[in-house]
Order: structure tokens, then sequence, then C-alpha cells
């Protein structure tokens, strides 16, 4: 068996970085492991294994025949019997379908805005569903969907699974205080909610000066991304909030943090959470898509109503004044996700949807 990862883009997302961690965890459990990013490259490269064979199609369009050619090329070439698709890219696996209809197609929904499924276009999704074998969902609400509205009703929630990577080198030096850090990992989009985070923030930031919030991930340079800048100017927070862009070192950047925050109006089952676990930090999330299977419990961290401030100030607060308390949810919350989001556990899931 040879299977492609198919990704749009390499840039710093929870849909990207599944893509790498699958090719790469392939390596040893297919006959070889390939990914084509169709549209552009990223950071996530350099996390590729050297035994991944790589492809970008350099895509200039959504009807690219050029590009098209040029993947059908490949998989002839490399004889790649099983394409795995994820989230936008299964229109592009559905194309080479149509041009090579030996292959199987695998499409991994990653949709992120899944309490909002309502406004999900579905006219040419629901098409291309004809043509894949199985569907593999990362949250509950997306299969349930994806059953309803889709063609292929061969549908599987598989959660999100987290590699662990040593930390080698230090390339981003988080600011502010040693032992007062707040860390998101959430790229710059509406739905990560980045205005009620400086809200919430606002809120604490007065009774804790020494405390500070890092963002880490992409400013896609838009609309929102200035929305947040000036909320940061209005509420005088130059001084205590600090932006990062798309950073490489993620385990390097959690080992200087405290507590993780996620402040999502919608989510899957975000792959920063289990990272923030796998990290040992004390984790605050709003309890929205999977969230919940992430921290199943006060134990385990604490699950806020999405879009509320004074919520998350109040959780911030308690993880601030209680060490103790902040360093045993973490513990917790980091045995919780080795046991329960393993990745051997979910290969040997995947790989009985391409047989």
């Amino acid at each position: 068996m040879k299977v492609l990862q198919l990704i749009d883009s390499l840039e710093a997302g929870g849909a990207e970085r599944m893509a790498v961690n699958l090719a790469n965890a392939l390596v040893t459990e297919v006959e070889a492991s390939y990914l084509c990013t169709t549209r552009a490259e990223g950071l996530l490269k350099e996390s590729l294994k050297a035994e991944v064979g790589y492809l970008f199609l350099k895509r200039k369009r959504t009807l690219d025949f050029s590009a098209l050619k040029r993947l059908l090329q490949f998989v002839k070439h490399e004889q790649i019997t099983v394409v795995h698709a994820h989230a936008s890219s299964y229109f592009m696996a559905t194309l080479l379908k149509l041009v090579h209809p030996k292959l199987t197609i695998i499409w991994h929904d990653h949709y992120g805005n899944s309490e909002f499924l309502e406004q999900r276009p579905k006219a040419i999704l629901k098409w291309c569903s004809k043509t894949f074998k199985s569907i593999i969902t990362v949250n509950a609400v997306l299969e349930h969907w994806d059953k309803q509205n889709l063609y292929c009703k061969n549908v599987v929630f598989l959660p999100n699974f987290v590699v662990s990577y040593p930390i080698t080198k230090t390339i981003t030096t988080l600011k502010g205080v040693t032992g007062k850090r707040v860390l998101c990992l959430a790229n710059l989009r509406p739905q990560k909610d980045h205005i009620t985070l400086l809200k919430g923030f606002k809120l604490v930031v007065q009774q804790f000066p020494e405390w500070t919030l890092h963002c880490v991930g992409k400013d896609f340079e838009d609309a929102y991304a200035e929305t947040i800048k000036t909320t940061v100017e209005a509420l005088h927070l130059e001084e205590s909030v600090f932006f990062y862009g798309s950073c490489k070192d993620t385990t390097a950047i959690i080992a200087q943090a405290d507590i993780g925050v996620l402040a999502s109006k919608s989510e899957g089952l975000p792959l920063a959470l289990l990272e923030y676990g796998q990290g040992g930090l004390a984790v605050i999330a709003t309890d929205v898509g999977d969230c919940h299977l992430v921290v199943p419990s006060k134990l385990h961290g604490e699950l806020i109503p999405p879009q509320k401030p004074k919520e998350l100030a109040k959780a911030l607060k308690m993880f601030m004044t209680n060490i103790e308390l902040r360093q045993q949810t973490g513990k917790r919350l980091q045995n919780f996700v080795a046991e329960t989001f393993s990745e051997a556990a979910s290969i040997k899931q995947i790989l009985a949807l391409y047989v």
C-alpha cells in the first residue's frame, strides 16, 4: 500500500499538522508514504521526515488542469493506491479520481466552524462525496452532518492524535516573566475569537500585572487581524499581550508557558488543546466542538462558555493564584492525553479504512 496525504498548504494549522503527522507516522506502516501540498508550502514542511515522498503542486486556481496533470503523473509514477485528502483538498482528490478511477479516496473533514454548520456550503462537497470510500471527521457533530448531507455513508469519527516531538532548540523566546505566561496557539481567524480572549485578559491584568498573554499563530493581515490589533490598543494591553506569528518550535514555546487557553466560538477537536496537555499546561478552553473529550472534568482543566470574558477571567484568576492547582491539573491532563490520544491507536484505525 502506498499512501498520499493531500493538503492545500503547510502553514501551521490543525488540518495541516494532522496531514504531516500522518505522513510521518505511516512511514513505518505502509510500503511508502507521501505528502502533496497543492497551493502553498509553509513552516510545517520542515517537520516532514526525510523518508516521506514530497510534491509541491503550485496550484494557481480551483480548476488548474496543468496541476492536475502533474499530480496524476506523480501518482502513477509512484504507484500510489490511496489518497487521503484533508479539508478543502477534497476537490482536487475528486478530479484525480475521475481521471484515475482505481484510486481509493479518503476524505478527512477538519471543518472548524462545526458550531455553524447551517452556513456550510455543501453543493460541490456533496457531489465530490460520491468518490469517497470513507470520511474521517474530527468531532461527532461533523460525523452526524456528513452522514445526513453527503453521499458517502461510511463516516467515522476519529479524534486528532498528538505526536511527541523532543525540545531540540528554542527559536522563539517568549517575553514576560517566567512562571507567569498565558499561551494561545491559534491562527488569527474569527472562529478563534481572540477578541473575547483579550477582553477576558484585560479583566485580570490589573490585579495580576506581571502576567502576560502570548498569541502564536498566522496573521493573515486581514480585517479580523486589524480588529485584534485595535482591540489591544483600545484596552491598553500593549505591554501585556504579544504576537509572534507562525512559529515552528511549538514544543519549546509550550515549555515556556504556564497556562494554555483557547477562547474559540467553534472548534473540531483542536490539536492545540492536545499539545497543551502533552506539554503539561493547565488549560482553559471554551466548551465547543469536542473540547470536552480532551478536558472531561475539572480535574483536567476548565471548560467555559464561548464569548464570556468574565468566565474566562475567573478561570484565569483561579490558576494564577494557585500554583499547586495549576501544576496538578496540568499533570493529570498530560497523563490523560498520553493514554487517550495516542498515535498508535489512531493509525491502526486509519489503516483499516485504507484497505
